[in-house]
């Protein structure tokens, strides 16, 4: 259960700060769906408006990376991170630009396989091979 209020439509039609940035997460993704994330921000419009810039910036801006690539990092900073809400909002925005079931499981293993060898250096306290440090 959400510590805030998860604005409805009607709500968000009456402050128009929060409406112009909602009509605008809908234009930007093509859907009339506006999640729940975006619903909690809504309570502080100033907030709201700096996330959804930033997040068209990195996210939806094209770049040298592509848009799955980017949605599987967010993926696995979130897993690391323990935010269920944004592994599962991720994977489903991953899915809809492509992801295969074969895809996902390798990605699940490759996010398995480095989070149990960070582990593993950092018991260990491996020392950075100077090979590897930027000159």
């Amino acid at each position: 259960m959400s510590t805030v209020k998860l604005w409805t439509d009607e709500q968000v039609s009456s402050d128009p700060r929060v409406k112009a940035v909602f009509d605008d997460i809908r234009a930007t993704r093509k859907s009339d769906f506006v999640n729940n994330f975006w619903r909690a921000l809504a309570n502080q419009p100033a907030l709201l408006e700096r996330t959804w810039s930033s997040i068209k910036e990195v996210m939806v801006a094209p770049g040298e990376l592509d848009s799955l690539t980017k949605e599987l990092i967010y993926i696995a900073v979130s897993t690391i991170n323990s935010c269920s809400y944004c592994v599962h909002s991720h994977t489903a925005a991953a899915r809809a630009k492509g992801l295969t079931d074969q895809q996902h499981a390798e990605f699940l293993a490759v996010v398995g396989m480095a989070a149990e060898t960070n582990a593993l250096v950092n018991a260990l306290q491996v020392p950075v091979d100077p090979e590897f440090m930027v000159r």
